[in-house]
């Protein structure tokens, strides 16, 4: 007969009973803090400047060559700069205290907060959990992904179907951003910044893991979905891309506002290739 199987203890990290007393925080000797530090930097600076740009309401539409930031699409309020309205109006005058892209950057944020690349960044250089790697973090408990806020993590999924749909407006956008100054088509150097912008964005979307899931999981045989494994295979091919493209987009993302707020303000001229 087998002895009983004792119960183990209540897991309390890396200072539990049953783990070696090591009373330094770790015993790396090189600069394991620079990562978590420029990564916490580079997100602050977005955050920032994101969270500046979606309350001023101003130089967000050139009205001459139709260039509209993506932190303000779709505007869909009467709040609205004439005509940066693409899809009409849906609410009417909304209080400065509501961004005009109220319909999307909400959803778009928890697409990134929810990212599995941005939950490695965030955990690490934000809540410490843990810093790096053999470096003790210095919470006691560990829930994980069970309980509010983090639980929200697993609608990861939904989010990015969310964030889809933002592609598409975005790129509607780009497309409409072809106008010349007298009217007609124009080509502009806000057209490539657009454009760039749009085929990242596009990258960064379909590199998501949860895309990739979407492609070819619960696929007992790839022989007999021909076409749903040559997307599995693209997106994997994205999907190790995943990190250098979250970084990216949002380089591009504020490199594109401040595009066309320099533009729509009139503090620079768009260079113009034709019209």
């Amino acid at each position: 007969m087998s002895a009983p199987t004792r119960a183990p203890e209540p897991g309390t990290g890396v200072f539990s009973k049953g783990r070696a007393a090591i009373s330094p925080r770790t015993l790396r000797t090189d600069r394991w803090w620079i990562p978590p530090l420029v990564t916490v930097l580079g997100l602050a600076a977005f955050i920032v400047y994101a969270t500046i740009r979606a309350f001023v309401r101003t130089a967000y539409w050139d009205d001459r060559y139709h260039y509209l930031t993506p932190f303000y699409s779709p505007c869909v309020s009467t709040s609205c700069a004439d005509g940066s309205s693409h899809f009409g109006h849906w609410v009417g005058a909304l209080p400065m205290w509501i961004p005009l892209g109220f319909l999307v950057l909400p959803f778009l944020l928890l697409f990134r907060l929810t990212c599995y690349y941005y939950r490695k960044a965030y955990y690490r250089a934000v809540w410490f959990s843990p810093p790096a790697c053999a470096v003790a973090e210095p919470h006691a408990k560990y829930t994980g992904e069970t309980r509010l806020p983090l639980i929200i993590q697993n609608a990861h999924r939904y989010f990015f179907y969310v964030a889809v749909v933002v592609s598409v407006v975005n790129t509607y956008d780009a497309i409409k951003a072809f106008h010349g100054e007298d009217g007609g088509f124009g080509f502009g150097l806000g057209n490539l910044v657009l454009w760039v912008n749009v085929i990242l964005l596009w990258a960064y979307t379909l590199s998501c893991h949860s895309c990739r899931h979407i492609a070819g999981g619960r696929l007992k045989h790839f022989s007999a979905h021909p076409v749903r494994y040559w997307f599995w295979t693209q997106v994997s091919k994205l999907n190790t891309r995943h990190m250098l493209l979250a970084w990216t987009t949002l380089g591009t993302l504020v490199l594109t506002d401040f595009y066309v707020m320099l533009v729509a303000s009139h503090t620079i001229s768009d260079l113009r290739f034709v019209n």
